[in-house]
């Protein structure tokens, strides 16, 4: 070893697992956003409050957040 860490490649989440919970608007509306080759990344799960699903484009330039009536958010406040 060269004395770097090494890591494991997170695993990709499972698409099953990030629509889980997700209303029917968010889900029409991902499945619109799908065929215009944007990927659901993750699903922020904030406590009492409804899930927010996070897309990227397919050029990873831009993201937006689907809101609880399938409607986006296109400059979501996303904390690091």
């Amino acid at each position: 070893m060269s004395g770097k860490e090494r890591r494991k490649p997170k695993p990709a989440p499972d698409a099953a697992a990030l629509r889980a919970g997700l209303t029917p608007e968010q889900t029409r509306t991902l499945e619109q956003l799908e065929h215009f080759q944007w990927t659901l990344e993750f699903v922020r799960r904030p406590l009492f409050q409804d899930p927010m699903p996070v897309l990227f484009d397919r050029e990873r330039k831009r993201c937006v957040a689907l809101l609880p009536d399938g409607s986006l958010d296109e400059s979501p406040k996303l904390r690091k």
